[in-house]
């Protein structure tokens, strides 16, 4: 058995390269990179899918839906650090790091924080596999990714934890623990859709 790590499609925000609000939408470009993945993985044995409740990642998993007729089941663990006060500020405007180590936004979460709660998701991620009959998809986030990737899975020899995750990038983590990587960060579904330069959470 295996669970696919999943972020989510490219949205409006990645797109204009903004802090994401909590409802972005897909941008065209995101339902087509969605679509691709479903198609990937209409026929890998996925039983459950396990969402983060943002509209984004809940557009990623309908295709996946769609496609694999898995049951979906959405939860707030599973969402993108929270920034706050700065959400819908477009990366220009920014004069700081937003990524820093020591960097908290304003009525948002710090990187403890963030972290703890991954570390929540990651448990609710193991019991919702124990529970399966078959693999798992996860839809989730770029930050959410890179902190399960840096801190709970074991990577590829000579591998390490991306700083992009790209959009609908696939992640493949064989079941049940030590949680070892077998695919990471794949874009083979997006072959000859052009590349977006936008790498916006």
């Amino acid at each position: 058995m295996s669970i696919f790590l999943i972020r989510h499609g490219e949205t409006l925000g990645n797109a204009s390269r903004t802090v994401q609000l909590p409802d972005n939408p897909l941008s065209p470009r995101g339902m087509t990179q969605a679509e691709r993945l479903a198609r990937r993985l209409e026929r890998e044995g996925i039983a459950s899918i396990l969402s983060s409740d943002l509209a984004r990642a809940v557009t990623t998993a309908d295709y996946l839906r769609g496609a694999t007729g898995a049951p979906v089941r959405y939860d707030p663990l599973l969402q993108e650090r929270n920034f706050g006060d700065i959400r819908g500020t477009p990366y220009a405007e920014l004069r700081f790091d937003m990524f820093a180590p020591a960097y908290t936004p304003p009525n948002g979460e710090s990187w403890e924080v963030f972290h703890a709660r991954v570390d929540r998701a990651w448990a609710l991620v193991q019991q919702t596999a124990a529970a399966a009959k078959g693999n798992l998809a996860v839809v989730t986030h770029g930050l959410v990714c890179r902190s399960l990737a840096g801190r709970h899975l074991i990577l590829p020899d000579g591998q390490e934890a991306p700083e992009r995750w790209e959009n609908t990038a696939l992640t493949i983590i064989d079941y049940p623990a030590p949680w070892r990587v077998r695919l990471l960060n794949s874009i083979d579904h997006l072959d000859g859709l052009p590349r977006s330069e936008s790498g916006a959470v």
